[in-house]
This record gives C-alpha cells, structure tokens and sequence, in this order.
C-alpha cells in the first residue's frame, strides 16, 4: 500500500467539514501561550480545526523547518490549519533559552506567527501529558526536535512525521 505524503493528507483533512466532536483526553489540557498570559484549553481553543502539533528547538539542525511550518500555517490558515509550536529542551539540550528568548527567536529570525506554547517535555521519560497521548494514539513518542504529529477535525491522531 502506498503511503500518502503529508501534504496530500493535510489536503483531505481540510477538505473535510469541521465537526463538533468530543474532546479527546489528550488535548483537554491547559497551555500557556509563549506570548505569555493566561494558559488557554487546547480543545476549546482549537476544536474542529486540523492541528500540527510540533515540539520545537531553536539550536537544532532542523530548526529550519520553522520556514516550512510557517508557510503552511500562513496558506492554510483560513481552512481551519493551526500549527502549535511546543518548545522542548528534550533533545541535546537544544532549547536551553528562556520562553521571551525562545519567542524573540522564532519571530524575528522566522517571522513565526502561528501559536507558540510553553517549553514542554516530549521525551518518552518525562513527556507531559499531551505528549503522552499523542503518543499513545500514534504509536510512537518523538525521538528528536521537530517532530509532528496531525490531529483531523474530531481530533484523531492521523499521521505521526518523525523530524526528518
């Protein structure tokens, strides 16, 4: 069976009307924008959109793939995509900076605008809850920085993209 590129699984899932569903356990946590403020519920937020989730780092041989994931928020937007940026200091000690510093980073070097959370655990050891789901319902934790998991409109685990 021939395996679907992520970009021709992104285009069915947009294609699809936003449905109502129930919130799966996972992503009914609380999260604090990087922008700081009060943490925010991901369901609530962002239910019955198509998510990209992404642990980031800002010293990663990857970190690149900020251009990417900021041009596909930026063209997919108004379908109902949200790339969520969760920075992760996991992997290589890779993101040792503070969250202003982290912010400052991703918006003037790679213009980021789509939302960036708190520093969040990934790593199959101590990964936070979210991750902890993500993983479940993908099979596998992130092995490194960068990478993304889709979540469709009902909020189903549909891809899991290792950093590469």
């Amino acid at each position: 069976m021939r395996r679907m590129s992520f970009l021709a699984i992104l285009t069915v899932l947009l294609a699809v009307p936003v449905a109502q569903a129930a919130c799966p356990d996972y992503l009914n946590v609380n999260k604090r924008p990087l922008t700081g403020g009060e943490a925010i519920n991901l369901c609530e937020t962002y239910r019955g959109q198509v998510m990209l989730v992404v642990n980031t780092a800002s010293k990663c041989g990857f970190t690149r793939q900020f251009e990417g994931l900021e041009a596909l928020y930026a063209r997919y937007q108004d379908r109902g995509l949200v790339v969520m940026g969760f920075p992760s200091n996991d992997f290589g000690g890779q993101e040792p900076g503070t969250e202003e510093q982290i912010l400052e980073f991703c918006r003037l070097t790679y213009g980021v605008q789509f939302p960036m959370f708190e520093k969040t655990h990934a790593a199959r050891e101590q990964a936070d809850p979210l991750y902890r789901g993500l993983a479940r319902e993908a099979g596998e934790f992130p092995a490194w920085n960068f990478h993304k998991y889709l979540i469709d409109r009902e909020g189903r685990v549909v891809g899991s993209f290792p950093s590469r």
